[in-house]
């Protein structure tokens, strides 16, 4: 019986990676917004029913791709608090940088139109939960003069997603580590922070 439901297991993964990448490929030749669900079907030589069986929407395949991120970079933040990064705050910052750049060209047909409203809006809960989780296990909530953690994520998570958009939008000529390391000196000393 254990057979049988590896194989389910394996055939449906099979399914939702064509199906991901099928959407990939067509955000990449004609945009988000103009997708319909028969396409990414056809693409993916899957029938609409089993893409129903799997997902709701082209929204819901998009959010769900997301999923590899979020648990590379809670991975990635686990191995920083343990001691892999001489700083251990922030730690899914460079893992961010280098995948962004890795997929340069998906994030920016992800940016654009209202496919990039859900894009990044599952990146900002994504970030935010890390922060949050960060927080949490720093954070000194018995000050008088904390300031609450709410803030500091969205403070910490807006500037990170400033910090992303401005060096994909000028190319990423800088190395990741090399924009992850400015961006951890913005946000440890703040914007009066001198340039190179």
């Amino acid at each position: 019986m254990a057979t049988d439901k590896n194989t389910i297991d394996r055939r449906a993964a099979r399914t939702r990676a064509s199906l991901h990448q099928a959407l990939i490929s067509l955000i990449l030749t004609k945009g988000y917004d103009s997708i319909m669900v028969d396409e990414i079907c056809q693409t993916a030589n899957v029938g609409r029913s089993t893409f129903y069986l799997h997902y709701t929407s082209k929204d819901d395949l998009k959010k769900s791709g997301l999923d590899g991120l979020r648990r590379q970079l809670a991975e990635t933040a686990a191995h920083v608090a343990h001691g892999d990064r001489p700083s251990p705050s922030l730690g899914f910052s460079l893992a961010m940088f280098e995948h962004a750049r890795g997929h340069v060209d998906l994030y920016r047909a992800l940016a654009g139109g209202r496919g990039g409203t859900v894009a990044l809006g599952t990146i900002r809960k994504i970030l935010s939960d890390l922060v949050r989780d960060e927080l949490g296990a720093n954070g000194d909530k018995n000050s008088p003069d904390a300031i609450p953690r709410e803030l500091v994520v969205q403070y910490v998570v807006g500037a990170y997603m400033a910090v992303l958009t401005w060096w994909l939008d000028g190319g990423t000529k800088l190395p990741p580590d090399r924009i992850d390391a400015m961006f951890h000196r913005l946000a440890t000393e703040g914007a009066m922070a001198k340039g190179p």
